[in-house]
């Protein structure tokens, strides 16, 4: 079974998709998805539907749509040709709830997990070009926001934010990486949709005021900094950090050979680039 979750849901069994399009039949496969090789518990499946306070019928209800995507398998197996194994061996039953086996399809959320593994570990051994590439490869595999043609319950929002906060981490460092190699000029158009985008990622700001910078855009990154403080100020009452404003007095105090520190991705550290 082969499991797409970075962007739309996609899950497809001998290459015919099994995803349902009525909407909450489609909400259980995601979650299902999400955890595949692994049961899932009736009641979190309950909540993830119904919230709170489920119908009644809930748990009638939720077998419906198990039915439902069982027979959606039972056809992909059939036209693949995979007639010794049934539904149940794929969506199977468990003590309190389900399991959907993947077997040995490609998952996407496992893929982008991997590469971003292999640059981070890159980063770690300062190998900037293997690391930029990884991660490069690994955001490729995102085509839009993890499951977002899905509507999403409590458990599906929270392991929605997880993957978009593993997406902005992979994002962060592979933008780290590249300035580390000298293309802040060709991050530039990239850096101004990404703080527009997340107005209060300081480490974003960090990396757009040193392309700014070293594209010889000294007052922009100067004014990058003041756009972001009073944003803060504004909406959070917060002064950028420590590590933002050495940056910013890096800028402010650098003459025309200084190179003010690049921003890194997590702590907010900052690590002198060559």
């Amino acid at each position: 079974m082969d499991i797409d979750v970075l962007g739309t849901l996609d899950v497809r069994e001998q290459g015919v998709s099994v995803t349902p399009t009525a909407p909450k039949p489609r909400q259980v496969l995601a979650l299902l998805a999400l955890q595949a090789n692994r049961a899932v518990p009736v009641n979190m499946l309950i909540e993830e539907l119904w919230g709170a306070e489920p119908p009644r019928s809930a748990r009638a209800t939720l077998q419906t749509y198990v039915l439902h995507l069982r027979e959606l398998i039972a056809a992909a197996l059939e036209s693949g040709g995979r007639g010794r194994c049934s539904a149940r061996d794929v969506l199977v039953t468990v003590p309190g709830g389900y399991l959907l086996k993947r077997g040995e399809g490609t998952v996407d959320l496992l893929e982008f997990e991997r590469l971003a593994g292999e640059g981070y570990r890159a980063m770690d051994a300062e190998d900037y070009p293997t690391a930029a590439r990884r991660l490069r490869e690994a955001l490729a595999l995102w085509t839009g926001s993890a499951l977002c043609d899905v509507h999403a319950g409590p458990h599906l929002t929270a392991q929605i934010q997880r993957l978009e906060e593993n997406r902005l981490c992979a994002l962060d460092q592979r933008i780290d990486a590249e300035l580390r190699l000298g293309r802040h000029r060709e991050l530039l158009a990239e850096l101004t949709v990404l703080v527009g985008r997340y107005p209060h990622h300081e480490s974003l700001w960090g990396q757009y005021m040193v392309a700014l910078y070293r594209s010889g855009r000294r007052s922009d990154a100067l004014n990058a900094y003041q756009r972001l403080r009073t944003t803060l100020i504004r909406t959070l009452g917060l002064e950028p950090s420590p590590a933002l404003g050495k940056l910013q007095r890096s800028i402010l105090l650098s003459g025309p050979q200084g190179i003010p520190a690049a921003a890194t991705s997590g702590a907010g550290r900052l690590a002198p680039v060559g």
